[in-house]
């Protein structure tokens, strides 16, 4: 395995010529014995899959508006976005894309692969891998001079290397930092998580779609709200912990998503708005019906406050949807 899915991002060099973030993330999460190899994500955060069955009953809904019969989920986890898709109709075709074995009690219905098809006709979702694609760190020095950050993987201990203009720096991140995380003028200390890597990996996956609509789901921020100190944090049994690429913890930074756009040709919305467009709505049930049936009642309030957590723009509804249509009319617009 070559990177966090096989995607044609290029292998990772050995840590002895190649000190970056990139390279120790990488190592971190995807290699022989890496995080999420080993780990359950759902152990150690809580993503929109997990939180409720809504969401997945709004990726079968945009499924089916779209005219498709096919899911396929990039960074499935464990499965459980697909378990419930195939729960809410299981006329559907479903393929989870992940680096962990196939989990033992997954229904037969569900194919499992380390690796992306070649061509995908249907829905491609990744919902959380984003952000978990390693990219480069790079760090304004004091005399205004942006580089690349090293990290020793045992320790956490950071160092500057080369300038990010310099010609033994990885080619695009330069140009990448200039159009979409300038650091011209920037104060010493502050960081760009580049994201030439994301935006590759993300074109490689619609790349594949000959006919259905690609959507990737993730914490994000635009130009004009870059975190001026980066994002990179880490999670470990449902808390925030060091940030550390030894193995033993997550790694994310959030995803430039105007980039990401740019580079597919994808429209950018955010969670609430998508799913509000999708059917979930955090509105209360009427009164009359704790009257007429209690049990239905309880039951719709409870979806409503699950409905509530998956929209609210303060936490999972502020979420970024980039969504690209091949062939077919994206039921969340152009």
């Amino acid at each position: 395995m070559t990177g966090p899915i096989s995607l044609g991002i290029p292998p990772m060099p050995p840590a002895t010529t190649d000190p970056t973030w990139k390279r120790a993330w990488d190592a971190a999460l995807y290699g022989p014995g890496g995080f999420f190899r080993r780990e359950s994500p759902g152990s150690h955060f809580r993503t929109s899959v997990h939180a409720s069955s809504l969401f997945a009953r709004a990726v079968v809904e945009l499924t089916h508006r779209a005219g498709l019969d096919t899911i396929v989920d990039i960074g499935a986890g464990r499965g459980e976005l697909l378990r419930e898709a195939h729960r809410i109709d299981p006329s559907l075709a479903l393929l989870g894309v992940e680096v962990a074995p196939r989990p033992a009690d997954l229904p037969d219905a569900v194919d499992w692969s380390p690796v992306l098809p070649s061509g995908v006709d249907g829905l491609v979702v990744a919902n959380e891998w984003l952000d978990n694609v390693p990219c480069h760190v790079v760090e304004v020095d004091g005399s205004g001079v942006p580089r690349v950050v090293h990290i020793d993987p045992s320790t956490g201990r950071e160092t500057l290397g080369a300038p990010l203009a310099d010609r033994v720096v990885p080619p695009g991140l330069s140009a990448w930092c200039e159009r979409w995380w300038p650091l011209t003028g920037a104060p010493a200390g502050t960081r760009a998580e580049v994201g030439t890597t994301r935006d590759e990996a993300w074109a490689d996956v619609v790349r594949r779609v000959s006919r259905g609509l690609a959507v990737a789901v993730d914490y994000g921020h635009t130009r004009e709200a870059r975190p001026p100190f980066g994002s990179l944090t880490s999670y470990r049994a449902g808390r925030q912990v060091d940030v550390l690429p030894n193995g033993s913890r997550d790694l994310t930074a959030h995803v430039a998503v105007d980039a990401l756009a740019a580079r597919v040709g994808g429209s950018v919305l955010q969670q609430r708005e998508a799913l509000h467009t999708l059917g979930v709505s955090g509105a209360r049930p009427p009164l009359d019906l704790a009257t007429e049936d209690p049990r239905a009642y309880v039951a719709a309030l409870s979806l409503a406050g699950e409905a509530a957590e998956l929209t609210d723009v303060a936490g999972l509804g502020g979420f970024w949807w980039v969504v690209t249509a091949v062939e077919v009319d994206s039921p969340l617009g152009s």
